[in-house]
């Protein structure tokens, strides 16, 4: 990030680093400590009224039950027929020619074969008796937490369209991400840390990058914050020399002056103003996010329940736990990212499908029972999902070996779940068709679903919402949303 400069007025140009770098190193640095310790009237009398684009906490549209949301995309396109929503007519008419009735929705048209059935075992679980296939045995422990919504649907069957659609609202770039809404709704329980923090995957960023966290039209400080799972949660957050803890707050305080002048001068400059918040964010965070994200301080049994130092749950543990930390200090929005997407099963769907279950599986589980056994599951949001489903058929390899066939993409169904705050567990709300083709029971679309995140958050779809170039902004969009009553506690 490009260093601010001095006021324009001053008679040497002299950066920040370069000015501290000569204050910290001379004697004369513990003499300005103790000055700018005392009660010197640096800032402004009086002060200013707040700006908007602050990650202060608000109050919501109305009370609600959820404060915060943990979001674990399923990045591909996670079978909805091989998961949850199981499909016996696809067993009975496994083999059978089907393609000629979808041609139109078949992506790759040269490659689409019969009917095929699952290659999981499905079973009812729970007290409610929810349907969840073998790929997923610790999830299926959970079920009376969670709200199952089988009748997803969207409007692309194209990754980068309908990853943008069911981030930000609109199938394309430039527009806020859901994240980035729910902070300008209500701020932030911690100035510490950021409001929308991301949990990316070590292994490489998703489709579309760091656009599916962005503020889009929203003043930058409410876009999403990358932290990494090992190492340095951010990079450089630590200063190369340690220095007493008063040279660093003069210098902290002289800067935050010095930022002010610069600002007053030149006002209604949002990425001015989001450069500077960040510079004092990450002042605050040098303590707060090295002690959210230090795992180690949890007891070797809760390793164990997230499955942290096992194969081929490591990195997913990590970052299920870390999120559960950072809700528990009052971390907004958290979102967990896989990488690429492991979920787009086009061939080899038992082995593959089986795979990133199994990467997945066991920390969410665990991720769902802590956050229960915390008491902070009634408070915190958790939401599952891709960006849409997979097709009854199969869609075979190259060599047209049936045995390792998959599924193509499908926006016509897709599944999602939902636990925590507000939500009613061991609800199964919604249907698809006989074969898994079509939502044809209680459709909920894209809007619906992003309608009823922000209704458990206690925000009103309808009026969450930006002026920009003459129109009301929302994430709902303008062609109307509903919340999604059935799945409410």
């Amino acid at each position: 990030m490009a260093q601010l400069e001095f006021a324009e007025s001053a008679p040497t140009q002299l950066s920040r680093r370069a000015f501290f770098g000569r204050v910290s190193g001379l004697t004369y640095g513990a003499a300005l400590a103790h000055l700018l310790g005392q009660d010197v009237p640096l800032r402004a009398a009086g002060g200013s009224a707040p700006h908007p684009a602050d990650l202060r906490p608000r109050l919501p549209h109305f009370p609600a039950k959820a404060k915060s949301v943990i979001h674990l995309f399923m990045n591909g396109g996670p079978s909805q027929m091989d998961l949850f929503d199981p499909k016996p007519e696809l067993e009975k008419h496994h083999g059978e020619a089907y393609f000629d009735k979808i041609a139109g929705e078949v992506e790759f048209a040269k490659d689409a074969g019969a009917l095929m059935r699952s290659p999981f075992k499905f079973a009812r679980h729970g007290k409610c008796g929810a349907w969840v296939s073998d790929a997923m045995p610790h999830l299926a422990g959970v079920v009376d937490d969670l709200a199952f919504i089988r009748s997803m649907y969207t409007t692309n069957l194209t990754h980068e369209p309908a990853l943008y659609l069911i981030h930000t609202g609109k199938m394309g770039p430039g527009r806020p991400a859901l994240g980035a809404w729910v902070v300008y709704g209500l701020g932030s329980e911690n100035q510490n840390l950021p409001a929308y923090v991301v949990l990316d995957d070590p292994l490489g960023l998703p489709i579309n990058g760091v656009e599916n966290w962005q503020a889009g039209f929203l003043p930058p400080v409410f876009q999403g914050t990358r932290f990494r799972s090992t190492g340095s949660p951010v990079l450089n957050l630590r200063p190369e020399t340690e220095r007493p803890a008063g040279v660093v707050e003069a210098e902290r305080e002289l800067l935050a002056e010095l930022d002010q002048i610069h600002k007053r001068q030149r006002p209604a400059q949002p990425a001015l103003d989001a450069r500077i918040a960040s510079y004092e964010l990450a002042a605050r965070m040098q303590l707060a996010a090295t002690d959210a994200l230090d795992i180690s301080r949890e007891p070797l049994a809760v390793h164990e329940m997230y499955g942290v130092g096992k194969a081929p749950t490591d990195s997913y543990a990590r970052r299920c736990l870390i999120a559960r930390r950072l809700v528990e200090r009052g971390v907004r929005f958290v979102q967990l990212y896989i990488n690429q997407h492991i979920w787009d099963n086009h061939t080899a769907l038992a082995t593959d499908l089986k795979a990133a279950s199994d990467r997945t599986d066991r920390p969410i589980a665990a991720l769902l029972r802590d956050l229960k056994q915390r008491g902070l599951l009634e408070s915190t949001l958790v939401v599952w999902g891709g960006e849409f489903g997979r097709l009854p058929i199969a869609q075979l390899p190259k060599d047209k070996d049936e045995r390792r066939a998959g599924r193509d993409h499908n926006k016509n169904a897709f599944c999602t779940w939902m636990a925590g705050g507000g939500v009613k567990g061991g609800t199964t709300y919604g249907a698809t068709d006989e074969f898994g083709l079509r939502a044809v029971e209680n459709r909920v679309s894209v809007a619906d679903w992003h309608a009823t995140i922000l209704h458990l958050i206690g925000l009103r779809h309808d009026q969450l919402a930006l002026d920009q170039n003459g129109l009301k902004e929302k994430l709902t969009g303008v062609d109307g949303a509903r919340v999604v009553n059935g799945i409410l506690a």
